[in-house]
């Protein structure tokens, strides 16, 4: 295919400059009726570029076939059969993948390391999770993808299951076995969804991590906004083989999905497309190296420790791990990556991607050069000469994984919408959780609807809230209180 093209962005420029008319939404009129203080902060192209999809950039009845011929394009890029465009973000779109293969009353195999997005899709969809735990780093506190063998094993047990569903990369960077996975699932005839939302870039760079698409699994979601050049919500979903029903698809992001899509998104999709299959490999040449510098000099900095691929690829832990996620351990520093993250943020003005307990994690990427290197390991070596003003680290009861492995009482539908009431959390254990709630970011639910809180649970978020954490879906931010299934 001609991957010169861009035909959204052909039909933005042509719909500019046959200087058409709008008596549609939105209501602005490409910029005409926006506030100048709105303009002056956000741009007038901005607005320009903001109008229908279908009546504005292609006519009613779609004829110029514009966002499936940019959708067709996409799917050759990575070697996808189809490829659909999302607007909702992979919130949303994860939630329609659920749905394409398991059916209200159904069971899904599910990594429990899964975003709260998947559980909502839960509590919505009325599929019921069969629970596959995480491969887990004891000594560093730190989850990592499920194995193939324990998908095996879940299915062994729950042969009635309609597909597994797993999340690669996590956050962090961690990959799954995705071949092995989707061995277990294929040999028994089964879909494998993967949540594929930090892996955008994958399909671009030999030197990255197995694309899912490319090891066979049947469905993928890919959140371009986070390692690609999509604009905030911008999501894909890639489809290959039979496995999955494409109209099946369709029907379920119809239901979810927005009648407004952003063109705007459409747009952003379509032109890192192309910079992708023209300039990618060269492009992750200089973030690959970039990263692989990056390592070099943060490793020499007393007190940090830098994951690579011994923390990651140990026996028991991931199968791979993407290098532009740099995780640093800061353990020997003595506090956490809490306070880490606000002090980098109040004295360098660097944010960064994920603090927990004892990580503060920095993603690099395309878009990476060596004066934003140069700021974050600047900023680094300062924050370990000033350590010393840092609050010692609080301690966060962090369970064993025997521990954070909470009893499925009900499904996650009954308890999210059935008759609820708050309790002190002190008296918490032992009640069946009616809210999500996920330390975020990553957004990993530490306790989901229907799951029956123990003591250890509840003393790791209310220390880790103690310490600084953040968990925006409890219906009492403080967790003082929490709330559970009456009775």
């Amino acid at each position: 295919m001609d991957h010169s093209r861009a035909p959204v962005l052909e039909a933005l420029r042509d719909h500019h400059e046959e200087e058409r008319l709008s008596f549609t939404p939105p209501g602005h009129k490409q910029g005409r009726g926006t506030d100048p203080r709105v303009l002056a902060v956000l741009g007038a192209s901005l607005f320009r570029a903001d109008l229908l999809a279908t009546g504005g950039l292609d006519d009613r009845r779609e004829s110029g076939r514009v966002l499936e011929r940019a959708e067709e394009l996409m799917a050759d890029a990575v070697h996808a059969d189809l490829t659909y465009f999302s607007t909702c973000g992979s919130s949303l779109s994860v939630k329609a993948a659920m749905l394409a293969v398991a059916a209200p009353g159904e069971r899904l195999l599910i990594g429990r390391d899964v975003h709260k997005s998947v559980a909502a899709g839960l509590v919505l969809s009325g599929v019921r999770p069969v629970w596959v735990d995480p491969e887990w780093d004891p000594q560093r506190h730190f989850a990592h993808p499920p194995s193939a063998r324990s998908f095996a094993e879940a299915l062994a047990e729950h042969p009635d299951a309609t597909g597994a569903l797993v999340t690669s990369p996590t956050p962090y960077g961690g990959c799954a076995d995705l071949a092995g996975i989707v061995r277990v699932c294929h040999e028994r005839g089964l879909p494998l969804v993967v949540d594929e939302a930090w892996g955008a870039h994958l399909p671009f760079h030999p030197r990255l991590p197995a694309w899912a698409m490319d090891v066979g699994a049947d469905l993928c979601v890919t959140s371009v906004h986070k390692m690609g050049a999509g604009l905030e919500q911008s999501s894909v979903y890639h489809l290959r083989g039979d496995r999955v029903d494409p109209a099946k698809l369709r029907a379920r992001a119809d239901l979810l999905g927005t009648t407004s899509p952003s063109v705007l998104m459409y747009a952003a999709l379509d032109g890192w497309r192309r910079q992708m299959v023209q300039h990618g490999r060269d492009l992750y040449d200089h973030a690959l190296g970039l990263a692989a510098t990056a390592r070099r000099r943060i490793a020499l900095v007393d007190g940090l420790r830098l994951y690579g691929r011994a923390e990651f690829c140990a026996p028991h832990r991931a199968a791979d791990f993407d290098p532009l996620q740099l995780v640093v351990d800061l353990a020997a520093l003595h506090t956490d990556g809490y306070q880490a993250a606000d002090w980098l943020r109040a004295h360098h003005r660097i944010d960064v991607h994920l603090a927990d307990h004892r990580r503060v994690s920095a993603q690099l990427g395309h878009a990476d050069g060596r004066d934003t290197v140069d700021a974050l390991v600047s900023a680094l070596r300062d924050l370990v000469d000033h350590a010393g003003e840092l609050r010692p680290a609080a301690d966060v009861d962090v369970p064993d994984p025997a521990e954070l492995r909470l009893e499925q009482a009900l499904s996650p539908r009954e308890a999210f919408f059935g008759p609820t009431e708050a309790v002190a959390a002190d008296r918490a254990a032992g009640r069946i959780a009616a809210e999500v709630l996920s330390p975020y970011p990553p957004g990993v639910p530490a306790a989901l609807p229907g799951e029956r809180l123990n003591r250890e649970v509840v003393d790791y978020l209310r220390s880790g809230t103690a310490a600084g954490m953040v968990v925006p879906d409890a219906a009492d931010a403080s967790l003082a209180t929490l709330r559970v299934v009456a009775g």
